[in-house]
């Protein structure tokens, strides 16, 4: 009866030591665990344009706005960024842009916020004091607007429309002088505050040699000038949407 038992025990582990090594050689496919994907997709970032004329891109296409260019050159570096925001007119002045935005108030969440104003202050002869108060308000208010980070907020100086056809019957010399005061200003603040400036002034210059420079109304930026400026601002913007 013993020797019985035996046997049986031993066939019985023959047979579970077939089953489970047996399954090695017979080819069939073994399924690998299944893994859940926890990988989400990222919402795409957001940016605010603060200015006047030269933000919305008077006489331009859409997409020719330096702000739009810009989002186009950070989308093949694998930034998705959202069309922009404007709180932006043709006409500005400091006064006009924080009414806008004291009025339109904005969510305080954009990713990154840019900021070009005062030509219309020195068009319109107001005065470097005010321009001075003013413009750091403006610039509080795109420090705030982009979650307090100052890192995410892009200053821009005035580019230089003494060398356009429109400027020809003024004092071209005056002018030229009066936006260099106008960015000593907006430089030192934009500075004092730890922002960072883009100084596109030197080259918006250039629409003295190349009218290709210049929109068709005299004035303002081509898209060919916004390009220029575009490409310095998505080389910051890049530093800190990466």
């Amino acid at each position: 009866y013993s020797f019985g038992l035996f046997y049986l025990a031993i066939a019985f582990m023959t047979e579970t030591a077939c089953v489970m090594g047996c399954s090695k050689t017979t080819g069939a496919a073994v399924s690998p665990p299944l893994v859940a994907d926890t990988s989400i997709a990222l919402p795409a970032k957001t940016y605010l344009a603060l200015g006047d004329s030269y933000t919305i891109g008077q006489s331009v296409a859409t997409s020719e706005r330096f702000p739009q260019q810009t989002v186009a050159l950070l989308q093949p570096q694998g930034i998705k960024l959202n069309d922009p925001d404007y709180i932006a007119t043709t006409g500005w002045t400091t006064g006009n842009l924080l009414n806008a935005i004291e009025t339109t108030n904005p969510p305080a969440t954009y990713n990154v916020v840019s900021l070009l104003i005062g030509v219309n202050n020195q068009y319109q002869g107001r005065d470097t004091a005010e321009y001075r108060l003013q413009f750091s308000q403006c610039l509080a208010h795109a420090i705030r607007l982009a979650a307090g980070k100052k890192e995410r907020v892009f200053v821009l100086s005035i580019p230089d429309y003494s060398i356009t056809p429109f400027a020809r019957n003024y004092d071209t010399a005056r002018i030229s002088q009066q936006i260099d005061l106008f960015n000593a200003i907006n430089r030192a603040i934009t500075m004092d505050n730890g922002v960072t400036y883009i100084d596109i002034t030197p080259g918006s210059r250039d629409g003295r040699y190349d009218a290709a420079l210049i929109a068709s109304d005299g004035l303002h930026p081509s898209g060919k000038e916004y390009a220029k400026w575009a490409a310095k601002l998505s080389m910051e913007m890049m530093k800190v949407l990466k």
